[in-house]
């Protein structure tokens, strides 16, 4: 559902950057997933499999696979939306201060009828072959610690406003 948001938005001309694609769900059971990747991952060129296709491990890549599956990414229209795509595991430094948005249409607790199964996308990563999810959780750790401190100073210097303001 995400992906389909994020090929629309991106054909429209609007710029997107999706940050913790390590947390993306996608439905079904895991194991189902992994079945489903390992079934991809079988998919190669039988004369000479560097040629293609190409199986990304990393969970941004693999949103970003999707994403261009739903663009006509052969057309320079479709170069073009697909440029203005950025995907990132964790939240790296420019988009750590920047607001971030949610889509409501693609959120799992209100799509998902509760009681069904869900995988994340880095745990199947994990699973296939991905070997950075221990980096990425050590700086997530980091960056919500830093933010978190932020956070504070931001409160108190909100409160020191209001009482400057009530005193006026």
């Amino acid at each position: 559902r995400l992906a389909s948001v994020i090929a629309k938005q991106l054909l429209e001309g609007q710029r997107v950057a999706v940050v913790r694609c390590e947390m993306l769900n996608v439905s079904g059971s895991f194991y189902r997933n992994k079945l489903k990747y390992f079934a991809f991952l079988r998919k190669r060129m039988n004369s000479n499999p560097k040629r293609g296709p190409y199986h990304f491990r990393a969970p941004s890549k693999i949103l970003w696979r999707t994403v261009r599956g739903m663009i006509p990414h052969k057309t320079k229209r479709g170069m073009e939306a697909l440029n203005r795509l950025r995907v990132f595991e964790g939240i790296p430094p420019p988009y750590d201060k920047t607001k971030r948005m949610v889509v409501p249409s693609a959120l799992r607790v209100l799509r998902l009828k509760p009681g069904r199964k869900y995988a994340s996308i880095g745990r199947i990563s994990r699973e296939v072959g991905w070997r950075y999810g221990d980096v990425v959780e050590k700086l997530e750790v980091k960056r919500k610690e830093k933010s978190a401190a932020y956070f504070e100073a931001k409160k108190k210097m909100n409160a020191l406003k209001a009482k400057a303001a009530a005193s006026l």
